[in-house]
C-alpha cells in the first residue's frame, strides 16, 4: 500500500514571524488602554463654558437667591485720578457707551458702561449726583419669589407687574449706586457690550467703586446721547 502523506493546513511559524506578532498584539493592546485613558479624562473633564445654559438677569446684580452676574472681558476703563486736585464732573455718552471723569476739568478716568435698553432708555440732561447709596436695593426691578426664595416671576417692574398671591418682592442689588435723577444712576452690573438696563448706568466693579469714591452729593452729571 503506497504510503499516504497529510499536508498540514498552517505551517509551524518561524521564530522571526512569532516575534513580530508578538510586538503587533502588544501595540495594538497599549493603543487600546490609549484611547480608553483618553475616553475617561474627556468625560471626567470640566464642560466648556462656551456650551453652558446659565442665563444672566439684565438687571445687574440680583437677588441672593441667584448667583451673580458673569463678568464680562474690559479692556476700555482705566483711572489716572489718584492724587489730582480740583472739583469732580461726570459726562456720560450714551451713544459711545462711555462715562468720564473730571477732576478740575482734567479727564482723570473712563468707564466702559451699559445703559437704558430701547423702550427704557436713559434720560438725557444736565443733572447732579443727588443720593450715594453703597449696598442699594432697587424699590422697583427686581423678581417675584415665594417664602422658599423660588422664583415665581423674574426680572419685574412693579410699577407695571401686579404681585401674585402670596408672593415675596426681591429687589436687584445695586452696588456703589449714584443716583442722578428720578430711578436713575450709576452702580455695579452686567456689560454685555450694548445698552441692556432698565434706565439705569451700569458699570464694572472695579469702576462703580471708584466712581463712588470720588463723587459726592452734589458733584454735576451730564448725560448726552
Amino acid at each position: 500500500m503506497p504510503q499516504s502523506f497529510v499536508t498540514p493546513l498552517t505551517p509551524p511559524a518561524s521564530p522571526i514571524v512569532s516575534r513580530r506578532l508578538k510586538t503587533s498584539v502588544l501595540s495594538l493592546s497599549r493603543a487600546g488602554l490609549l484611547l480608553l485613558a483618553v475616553i475617561f479624562v474627556s468625560a471626567c473633564a470640566p464642560r466648556d463654558p462656551r456650551f453652558s445654559d446659565d442665563t444672566v438677569y439684565l438687571g445687574g446684580y440680583h437677588s441672593a437667591h441667584t448667583r451673580a452676574p458673569q463678568r464680562t472681558s474690559d479692556s476700555v476703563s482705566y483711572w489716572d485720578g489718584d492724587g489730582v486736585p480740583g472739583a469732580p464732573a461726570v459726562r456720560i455718552s450714551l451713544g459711545e457707551q462711555r462715562a468720564y471723569f473730571y477732576k478740575g476739568g482734567e479727564l482723570v478716568g473712563l468707564s466702559a458702561i451699559s445703559s437704558g435698553r430701547e423702550g427704557l432708555d436713559t434720560t438725557t440732561g444736565t443733572f447732579k449726583i443727588i443720593q450715594k447709596d453703597k449696598a442699594h436695593v432697587s424699590s422697583r426691578f427686581g423678581d417675584y419669589i415665594d417664602r422658599d426664595g423660588n422664583i415665581i416671576r423674574k426680572e419685574i417692574d412693579r410699577d407695571k407687574d401686579p404681585m401674585p398671591r402670596g408672593a415675596i418682592y426681591d429687589g436687584a442689588r445695586m452696588p456703589f449706586f449714584m443716583r442722578i435723577v428720578g430711578g436713575t444712576g450709576m452702580h455695579e452690573g452686567f456689560l454685555p457690550g450694548y445698552p441692556a438696563s432698565h434706565g439705569c448706568i451700569r458699570m464694572p466693579g472695579r469702576m462703580a467703586e471708584i466712581f463712588f469714591n470720588n463723587v459726592s452729593v452734589g458733584t454735576p452729571v451730564s448725560i448726552t446721547n
